[in-house]
């Protein structure tokens, strides 16, 4: 039998695919050990396919981190994997409690989630270490006079394209600014939509870093995309995430137009389709496994199937309701 290993994934919801990434990898490394998931609703789809699962309150609870703590010891974790943004800076705050039980929380600094949670923090951080990112306003500061449309407002830390949209003059851009909650303001950015898929290792050295071709995006998620081998754009969010101190997963989204890469968004943590950068050769899933286990894993940036399709579609689960 192999070194048992035993993975927590908070958050599951839908990330099936994740979940499924690491168990063949726990399968393929010849370890002995389990995913198990936790999230606050029972119905959420994900908990059906790991190998056990507990209901949690939700991240914002202020007993959540407990909660998750006595998760981990019940079930002998030796990982625990956040996968929501609103949790990341919580989980690494509380770090520390965690490695004194021998669990590692696959998280990157509190310091680095701040910024990255942020949108304007994100943009101030890139403006002022000259990296590419598209301007990024409060409203109080915005200069309605001179702007030039289109433009596009989010939240401030929001996530998955909720309440994000394209503004085309003025009158769409004063509603917006107070029908959502703390927006920011950002240039539109023309082009064709990527997302970055990257690892970092647990010192920081970058291992991996995929760029995908977002082609069909629904609720925020790529339902339809393509590997691509760019090497201007794996350079410059190499050179960001070596700049921003990097643990773990991370994904860049950014604008290819006439050759010039920009980006918009930082979240360090698994993207929403990580399994086709997992399946294009860069298996993400194993290659923490490995670090998480003590072995230096050598950099592969840039080896990955070029071109490689995803297609997706809706899998459904069928079960007996409550009370049958």
């Amino acid at each position: 039998m192999g070194r048992e290993f035993n993975i927590l994934v908070t958050a599951a919801s839908r990330r099936v695919a994740m979940i499924r990434g690491f168990i063949l990898a726990l399968a393929g490394l010849g370890l002995r050990g389990k995913v198990v998931c936790a999230d606050s609703d029972p119905l959420s789809a994900s908990l059906r396919f790991c190998h056990g699962h507990h209901i949690a309150p939700l991240s914002s609870a202020p007993e959540y981190i407990d909660r998750i703590l006595d998760i981990c010891r019940e079930e002998r974790i030796h990982m625990v994997v956040p996968t929501i943004d609103e949790e990341l800076e919580t989980f690494a705050l509380r770090r520390e409690d965690f490695l004194a039980q021998g669990i590692l929380p696959l998280v990157s600094s509190a310091q680095t989630c701040r910024i990255c949670r942020d949108k304007r923090l994100t943009w101030q951080f890139f403006k002022d270490h000259g990296l590419p990112f598209a301007e990024t306003f409060l409203p109080e500061e915005f200069d309605y006079a001179s702007a030039r449309y289109p433009l596009f407002i989010k939240p401030r830390k929001g996530r998955g394209s909720v309440g994000a949209h394209r503004i085309a003059n003025e009158g769409e851009l004063r509603f917006f600014t107070t029908y959502i909650h703390e927006p920011v303001i950002q240039r539109y950015l023309p082009g064709q939509e990527f997302t970055v898929d990257a690892l970092a290792g647990l010192d920081g050295r970058i291992l991996h870093v995929v760029p995908r071709q977002r082609m069909v995006i629904r609720s925020g998620v790529c339902d339809r995309g393509m590997t691509r081998l760019l090497p201007d754009m794996i350079e410059v969010s190499k050179k960001i995430l070596e700049t921003l101190g990097v643990t773990g997963p991370v994904n860049l989204q950014c604008k290819l137009y006439k050759g010039e890469v920009t980006f918009f968004e930082v979240n360090p943590r698994f993207s929403g389709a990580i399994q086709l950068t997992a399946a294009a050769g860069a298996d993400f899933f194993s290659l923490i496994l490995r670090e998480a286990m003590g072995e230096r894993v050598s950099p592969a940036i840039g080896e990955f199937t070029d071109k490689f399709l995803m297609l997706s579609y809706e899998e459904s689960v069928f079960e007996p309701g409550p009370g049958s």
